[in-house]
């Protein structure tokens, strides 16, 4: 008969090998495996992405174990359907240091996009539970990730910086962010993209003054819009505007967020050009919580009505791409 002790150490060790069991059968559904410690395909995540065949038709998912990997990525646009899967969101870190006024080997400053820790280019990207991060600190600007491929989509992860933490870049990319955390301070959601934030915490930092800097172009019909988020931080009480314009025609929306006292009762900005506010929207729905003061909003800005909100769904967002499809049905 077994002892009790025998019996112990029995079962812990059928559990050891179920999970060496579960571990290998999980990577096997992956195409390509990132670990530091040598156990998978790569051990860094550039080496993953240049190894995906250019301009494949089928999905490439490369998962990456925990650890901070500490690399300058870029994803070539030749680079399509590639998804990268996260061990942990919390330890799983794609991070890099460069920042703007940073001079590069020939003495000249890397600017806004040369900081950027990880360019995206290719069509049809995604990534679940992993840390993006511009770890130059408050030095100005500093880009945790940059995109311009179309049909993104973001869930479950971080985006970790100060200023310009996420720059959605691209003037015909569509993006989407489901569940994500993004922190920064002045500007961190900036860009020319049509981007979709649901669910998301939107947390600004204390030394920050501007949650967003849209650059729509003139005659698109979105820019940024905020569906369910939740904006919150560490800042001090009425110092954070909802958004200011980059360019003239800049288009940014709450719509049922959860606003925290950091933001100001004027809500926004409009960067000291009078002009803009003709030619700028910014608008909210249902706003709830201590920085939603509508009556108290800067008269260019708007309140949706229940007919405008029929407009925001998803599908007219984006023209027609629903995320989270088979994106072989999506690429030609």
């Amino acid at each position: 008969m077994l002892t009790i002790t025998r019996y112990t150490a029995l079962l812990t060790l059928l559990f050891c090998l179920f999970l060496v069991q579960a571990q290998a059968q999980k990577q096997k559904q992956h195409d390509f495996v990132v670990a530091q410690d040598g156990s998978g395909d790569f051990k860094s995540v550039q080496e993953a992405i240049d190894a995906v065949p250019d301009f494949r038709k089928n999905t490439t998912t490369i998962y990456i174990k925990k650890g901070v990997y500490k690399e300058k990525l870029v994803l070539p646009a030749s680079k399509t359907m590639v998804k990268l899967v996260g061990e942990n969101v919390q330890h799983t870190v794609l991070t890099y240091d460069d920042y703007a006024s940073k001079k590069n080997r020939f003495g000249e400053e890397m600017g806004t996009t040369g900081s950027t820790s990880f360019f995206i280019f290719g069509d049809d990207f995604s990534a679940e539970n992993i840390t993006f991060e511009n770890s130059a600190g408050p030095v100005g600007q500093a880009v945790a990730v940059r995109i311009d491929g179309d049909r993104v989509m973001f869930t479950n992860c971080r985006f970790l910086g100060n200023q310009d933490t996420l720059y959605p870049h691209g003037e015909k990319s569509r993006q989407y962010y489901k569940n994500c955390y993004i922190e920064g301070t002045t500007d961190f959601i900036f860009g020319w993209s049509t981007a979709v934030f649901e669910n998301c915490e939107i947390y600004s930092k204390k030394g920050g003054s501007y949650v967003t800097a849209a650059s729509t172009l003139e005659g698109a019909p979105y820019g940024f819009v905020f569906l369910n988020c939740r904006l919150t931080g560490d800042a001090p009480k009425d110092s954070y505007y909802l958004g200011r314009p980059w360019r003239a025609h800049a288009k940014t929306v709450f719509i049922n967020s959860y606003l925290g006292p950091h933001i100001k009762p004027e809500g926004w900005h409009n960067w000291n050009k009078p002009e803009a506010e003709q030619t700028t929207f910014y608008a909210e729905y249902k706003s709830k919580g201590p920085g939603a003061k509508a009556g108290k909003r800067v008269k260019w800005a708007h309140q949706l009505s229940k007919k405008q909100l029929d407009d925001y769904t998803l599908v007219k967002i984006f023209d027609g791409w629903i995320p989270g499809e088979r994106p072989e049905t999506a690429s030609k």
